[in-house]
């Protein structure tokens, strides 16, 4: 049986499933009639793999403790060298709930209490959440802005700020969500040079890594001779394949005294097992997953030209550089000068949408806007079009 879920135009209504993307408006304290294009989750159906093997896991109606085995961990060994190039043992997997509890316990693993943990802010904002939650503090080599949206990291402050502030880890963001870059080979080898010249571990988080567009993506671990051995990779099927509330991230520690102090932590947090149907899910994903993902990525895609050449067209001082990765885009209305609480109002209260504001990400954020089009393109035309219309009437 073919895939069958690759319709991508239809809109489907997502309220009142108790769906964090649409249903808490009112809790997060927003109208009722904004657009959400906020959280990173897709407004499409999964892949029927996927959903017929949910549904057989349901029919067989015991949901008891579920383990990831063997031939899971064979699955995901798979899919690394099939789409990342990169050559692991199974040995070096270790699961997960989610990449955001994999950084918590990994900042609870390698770091002590008041220790620095590095970051490249404007960066995705639970970097930042789960190292103030832990009681370790943040440091930032804040990437630079060519002014056009085009990102780069300051490799002197970075290697500045190693020094001054000892951090033991370094959370890396690749693909770089909010901004989009895709960090070329070299790049990720200067930085990997200086974080082992310095002793700090890599936490490389490459959720979006099978979004990238007209590039190609290098797994932190490839970058330089011996990087597997003081990083730990993370990445998870919940982006790619559209399942983040199953909860299962796969992390890749090569390094077998990372790996141990790891899973104490992960031991120390009282989790188990995973959410039984996620690990169903993933792995139907990983088996059965390509012919979807190649078609969902051509969809976004296109929607990613659709609002990169609307922007240009009707928005002129709104900057936006087409992404080179991810299904999110970072909208830059610093030309207006606005303040944070003007930019704000603009959006939800006059063209009546909920995006992720751009300060949430760091101050380096302040005057963006960052909105998912991992969606039917009639609703990002309806998210643009309402934009357009808000500021027009300023």
């Amino acid at each position: 049986m073919g895939e069958r879920n690759l319709d991508f135009t239809t809109v489907y209504d997502r309220n009142g499933t108790r769906c964090l993307k649409y249903d808490f408006k009112k809790e997060r304290g927003l109208p009722e009639d904004v657009l959400p294009f906020w959280v990173a989750d897709m407004d499409f159906k999964i892949s029927s793999y996927i959903e017929d093997a949910l549904i057989n896991q349901a029919k067989h109606g015991i949901y008891g403790y579920t383990e990831v085995d063997n031939e899971y961990a064979d699955s995901v060994v798979r899919w690394i060298k099939r789409h990342y190039n990169r050559d692991v043992e199974k040995e070096w997997f270790h699961k997960a709930p989610g990449v955001v509890f994999a950084i918590a316990t990994a900042v609870k693993a390698f770091s002590e209490k008041d220790d620095y943990i590095l970051i490249n802010q404007p960066v995705y904002y639970p970097f930042s959440e789960v190292i103030r939650d832990n009681g370790r503090k943040i440091i930032s080599s804040d990437l630079v802005n060519d002014g056009n949206g085009f990102y780069t990291i300051d490799f002197h402050d970075l290697e500045e700020k190693i020094q001054k502030y000892r951090p033991k880890l370094y959370l890396l963001c690749s693909p770089h969500n909010p901004v989009g870059r895709v960090w070329d080979k070299e790049e990720l080898q200067k930085l990997g040079e200086i974080c082992r010249k310095n002793d700090v571990i890599v936490f490389s988080d490459e959720i979006h890594a099978d979004f990238v567009w007209g590039k190609e993506f290098t797994t932190f671990a490839n970058a330089g001779e011996g990087f597997e051995n003081f990083s730990i990779t993370a990445l998870s099927p919940s982006k790619t394949f559209n399942i983040a509330g199953l909860q299962v991230a796969d992390l890749i520690i090569a390094n077998h005294d990372l790996y141990r102090k790891y899973h104490k932590a992960y031991d120390a947090s009282g989790m188990s097992q995973l959410n039984a149907a996620g690990i169903v899910a993933s792995f139907a994903a990983y088996e059965h997953g390509e012919e979807w993902l190649k078609e969902v990525k051509k969809v976004i895609e296109a929607n990613i030209d659709y609002a990169t050449l609307y922007v240009r067209e009707n928005l002129p001082k709104v900057k936006l550089r087409k992404p080179e990765g991810t299904y999110l885009i970072w909208l830059d209305f610093r030309d207006y000068a606005f303040s944070n609480d003007e930019l704000e109002n603009l959006i939800i209260n006059k063209a009546k949408l909920w995006l992720d504001s751009g300060r949430i990400f760091g101050k380096t954020g302040e005057g963006f806007q960052r909105i998912n089009v991992a969606c039917p393109q009639s609703l990002l035309k309806e998210a643009l079009d309402r934009i357009k219309n808000a500021l027009e009437e300023i």
